[in-house]
This record gives structure tokens, C-alpha cells and sequence, in this order.
């Protein structure tokens, strides 16, 4: 992928892992605009040169609006990462955890879809472009403490898959980006071994340049998750994980 001019918008993209693959897209050449739910951050892209654009992935009439938008002053839209996210811990022994499952299906899966959607037509009429899909770590390897989180990403893989298939012949590719556990969001404070932000950014860039592009953009960190089946480190690594069910209330000890 060539990132020195390529017309980008990142959905879900005001924080974390996608604000610096914002900045590291510019940096490269690129122009990109960066859709979020939150104004504050809006704003304070916008002051960094972005364009930015009010989307909420779990409303269909704002991903349509937010559509419009973009293409409207991007018509050479040729790059769309769709990285909507949301972690919730959830005790699978109380029914009330199902509110925290539905909104994170709706966000992570279905939000995930609705962008795609959006933008599938314009990408198929140009002929080219390509759709960078944001899965995890997780979506191979659970973590028991964020079970819906972890389904709704191994959803998005087989979607993603699924997609590509779809969508071969038409110009247009899906990569993958698979994070491990990188320092942001609070993550740093939880979890002593997460990546640092700096450090996978780097990493990501290096993958997307390759020519060929790969599918899966897996940083070292995460292919320990990715391939934990195949190298028969699976069971070993979930009961390793479980242990962390001790975050849930009521669960200490």
C-alpha cells in the first residue's frame, strides 16, 4: 500500500490506536478525516489539520449522514478504516451483564457493518480502494473477563474474510489489523506487557507498505493470539487468561 497519498477516513479514529494511525497516515502524505462520536475530540483533530466528521456507528441515519459528508469533500475516497470499539467486562452469571453484551454486538459487529455498507458502493464504482478492518488479539484468544468483546471480534474476522472474498475482482481489498494489548486507553495500567502506542504504530505502517500488502496486519506482539491454536498454545493460554475472571465483582479470590 502506498501511504504517501491515499484519501482516508478513520471511523472511531478520535483516541487511542486510531487518532496516532491518523497521524502517522498524514505524516506519510496521506489526507485523512477521522469520524467519532465525541466533540471534544472533533475539535481538537480539527485543530491538528484533520477533517472530522460526527458519526455514530449504532445509528443508521448518522452513518448515512456522515457518508454524505465525507464523500462530498473527499470524492477521492479510496481508504476506509473502520475501527469502532467499545471493552466491557461482563459476569456471564448475572443476567444483567446482557446490556453490556448488546451494546458491544451493536458497536463492535453491527456498527462495523453499517460502515462498510456505507462505503461499499463508492469503492466498487472506483474501481480501487480498500477497506482496513480493526479486530484484536481477542477475537483468537479470549479473555474471559470481556466475552461479548472477544465474540464480537472473532466476528468481525470471519466478516472481514468473508468480505474479501466478496469484493475479489472488484479492485477494492480488506485487510485486517489485528492489535494485541497496546498502551492506551488505560490499558498501561491494567495490563504491564501492553505495547507501547508509539511502537505498534510504527510496526502497523511498516506492514501496510509491504508490497504486497498482507492481509492480516499482525504485529509481532499479537501472533502469539493469532496463532495460538495452530502452535498448540491454546488451552494453556486461556486458563492463563481466566485468571483474570478475579477482576469481575464478587469474584476477588
Amino acid at each position: 500500500m502506498d501511504l504517501s497519498n491515499r484519501t482516508v477516513l478513520i471511523v472511531g479514529g478520535t483516541s487511542g490506536i486510531g487518532r496516532e494511525l491518523a497521524r502517522r497516515f498524514a505524516a506519510a502524505g496521506s489526507t485523512v478525516a477521522v469520524g467519532g462520536r465525541n466533540r471534544e475530540a472533533l475539535s481538537e483533530l480539527a485543530e491538528e489539520g484533520f477533517g472530522t466528521v460526527r458519526i455514530d456507528v449504532t445509528d443508521q441515519a448518522s452513518v448515512a449522514s456522515a457518508r454524505d459528508t465525507v464523500l462530498a469533500r473527499y470524492p477521492g475516497l479510496d481508504t476506509v478504516v473502520t475501527m469502532p470499539g467499545v471493552m466491557l467486562l461482563e459476569d456471564l452469571r448475572d443476567p444483567v451483564h446482557f446490556e453490556a453484551a448488546a451494546t458491544t454486538i451493536d458497536t463492535n459487529l453491527v456498527g462495523t457493518l453499517r460502515v462498510i455498507d456505507a462505503f461499499t458502493p463508492h469503492l466498487v464504482q472506483r474501481g480501487e480502494g480498500t477497506f482496513i478492518t480493526v479486530t484484536s488479539g481477542i477475537a483468537f484468544l479470549p479473555f474471559p473477563p470481556m466475552p461479548t468483546y472477544a465474540a464480537s471480534k472473532a466476528a468481525v474476522h470471519a466478516y472481514s474474510e468473508a468480505l474479501r472474498a466478496q469484493l475479489d475482482g472488484t479492485g477494492v481489498s480488506v485487510v485486517e489489523l489485528v492489535p494485541p494489548a497496546v498502551a492506551t486507553a488505560g490499558q498501561e495500567e491494567v495490563n504491564p506487557h501492553a505495547l507501547p502506542l508509539d511502537d505498534f504504530a510504527t510496526e502497523v505502517m511498516h506492514l501496510l507498505s509491504q508490497d504486497p500488502t498482507p492481509r492480516e496486519i499482525v504485529v509481532k506482539a499479537a501472533l502469539m493470539h493469532r496463532w495460538a491454536e495452530r502452535d498448540g498454545t491454546y488451552d494453556d493460554l486461556v486458563a492463563q487468561r481466566s485468571q483474570a475472571l478475579a477482576m469481575l465483582p464478587g469474584r476477588e479470590g
